[in-house]
């Protein structure tokens, strides 16, 4: 460890640890631009909290990071079992269940309960302020009792559901229309004008290897590491580790999007960061002829979180769902770090200058300093015709944002792409049902993953053009109860943020500072390996 870092982990360890206070600037806000406080009136209809005190350091000029707990006294969570309502997925046309119905079977199941000696609660929950989708009650929930343990909760489900309904036992502390008691925040904001180091979205050199934040930062020297966009964590739903958004690494692109999705583009290793919605397109060349591809560093047929044209069994994004496809061309780097994907179909192998060195069955790795292309279906029917060993073969890669304008990438540039939005303008701009993490149409999907609060990691951008990586603990981690969405996009805007969005969370969520992890993970096992992390590394010389 160089004398640098050690003492940027020593000061963070005594001032993130230890405690040394300091009050916000009410006339100046946290970083001069807003003041910070809990999520207020525009997140939960209800007056704000006290604003938090704040422990702060100062890790290179331009770096500064502190941390707060949110703390509500008046709030009161307590454990309590929800009635599920049957309902049945848009996606797969299965029943399911779902936390919310409409009022007829809200009605209806409070008059069964009674009638078995039941006393419920019937709660109407209302819709955030998404960007998309209606607004007004969202359904209605069914509920009974108010325990002070969750064995006791437990226990009063087990009477509820031998009573012939379906239960969950709930802290009412995760509910979006209550007030959290603790909510535990981590905030690194990093100013281009002063900070000398760099910004830098990174896999690692191997987009398929998973890592902590914490082992990324460590090695890396960083001075903040927080873990970055959506990966695959399953061998059903791809090679673990791989990017599900738009990615790029040092300029090259690591992944597509799928879709139209939220990004954080990071430029000249950080002397600019914006947040936009980006489309990709990559076409494959053979002469005269050419084939779009689907895929970057992913397996060919799987498209983890939808959103891919001609996929089943939906072409628009659904968060946290693998769709399938049997026509795709899929491109390969030599930072894929993993055995080729194999099955049917064709690959052809790419030197530095595009000419095919090979061609055949998929399979093998990526040589140094090539690129492979994968085909199947008619996409692979197209590329064995035309990939011929010693002929060139031409790949064209555009990002644009939705302004049709293109992003051109460079040395020292990368994107993280994750979703949805938080701001857009200075405004609270949610575009929750097109980023696919809620349907207004079947609430038995997302609405915990949006409407309820969780651990998240947030990134943004503020109007002087300094960058904010932001963590909130979540799921009873020290007590601490996450955000909703509509939370994360007004704790961002508190901070002064312009432009933001929602990075991985859940267990993902992670912020290392001097390679020290200081949050809380959520995972039962410690902190969770990542698919990618954004680093803010010291004293390096900028491309």
């Amino acid at each position: 460890m160089s004398h640098q870092r050690a003492r940027y982990t020593a000061r963070a360890r005594v001032l993130l640890g230890a405690g040394a206070v300091l009050a916000v600037v009410a006339s100046g806000g946290l970083w001069g631009t807003a003041e910070a406080a809990a999520p207020g009136p525009a997140a939960t209809g209800r007056p704000a909290a006290p604003a938090p005190v704040w422990t702060s350091t100062t890790l290179a000029p331009g770096v500064q990071v502190r941390s707060a707990t949110i703390e509500n006294t008046a709030a009161r969570p307590l454990w309590t079992v929800t009635v599920q309502a049957p309902a049945t997925s848009r996606l797969s046309g299965a029943a399911t269940w779902a936390p919310l119905g409409p009022r007829s079977w809200a009605d209806a199941t409070a008059e069964r309960l009674r009638a078995g000696g039941f006393v419920p609660r019937v709660e109407p929950v209302r819709w955030p302020a998404y960007a998309d989708t209606p607004h007004g009650v969202m359904g209605l929930r069914v509920r009974i009792g108010s325990y002070a343990t969750e064995a006791a909760a437990r226990t009063a489900a087990q009477e509820v559901t031998a009573a012939g309904f379906r239960t969950a036992v709930d802290w009412t502390g995760y509910d979006a229309d209550q007030p959290a008691d603790r909510q535990n925040v981590h905030v690194a904001v990093v100013d281009p004008r002063t900070f000398t180091g760099t910004v830098q979205g990174t896999h690692d050199g191997a987009v398929a290897r998973r890592a902590t934040t914490s082992s990324v930062a460590a090695k890396l020297g960083s001075l903040v590491g927080v873990n970055a966009g959506f990966f695959v964590t399953a061998d059903a739903d791809g090679v673990q580790g791989t990017q599900s958004g738009l990615s790029a690494d040092d300029g090259e692109l690591q992944s597509m999007a799928a879709g139209s999705r939220a990004a954080l583009i990071i430029e000249d290793g950080g002397r600019r960061a914006r947040v936009a919605d980006l489309t990709s397109t990559v076409t494959v060349h053979a002469g005269t002829r050419s084939h779009a591809a689907q895929g970057i560093n992913r397996t060919p047929g799987l498209v983890r979180d939808c959103g891919r044209p001609g996929a089943a069994p939906s072409e628009r994004p659904w968060q946290d769902v693998t769709c399938h496809s049997t026509d795709e061309l899929a491109l390969f780097t030599d930072e894929f770090g993993a055995p080729l994907p194999t099955g049917p179909g064709t690959q052809a192998v790419l030197d530095a200058q595009g000419r095919v060195v090979s061609a055949g069955a998929r399979g093998g790795s990526v040589p140094a300093g090539a690129r492979v292309v994968q085909g199947i279906g008619p996409a692979g029917d197209w590329l064995a015709a035309h990939a011929r060993p010693g002929h060139r073969i031409g790949v064209e890669e555009v990002v644009r944002d939705t302004a049709g304008r293109r992003v051109r990438l460079g040395r020292g540039d990368s994107i993280v792409s994750a979703a949805p939005t938080l701001l857009a303008h200075g405004r609270i701009h949610i575009d929750a049902a097109a980023e696919g993490v809620v349907d207004p149409r079947d609430l038995s999907f997302g609405y915990a993953w949006s409407n309820v609060r969780q651990p998240r990691t947030m990134a943004g951008v503020d109007a002087r053009g300094r960058l904010i990586l932001a963590t909130v603990d979540g799921r009873r981690t020290d007590g601490s109860e996450g955000f909703t969405l509509q939370e994360a996009a007004a704790f961002m805007r508190s901070l002064g943020a312009v432009d933001a969005l929602n990075l991985d969370g859940g267990g993902s969520t992670a912020m290392a500072v001097g390679g020290v992890l200081v949050n809380n993970p959520s995972d039962a096992t410690g902190e969770r390996a990542v698919g990618g992390t954004v680093q803010v590394l010291p004293g390096r010389t900028r491309p």
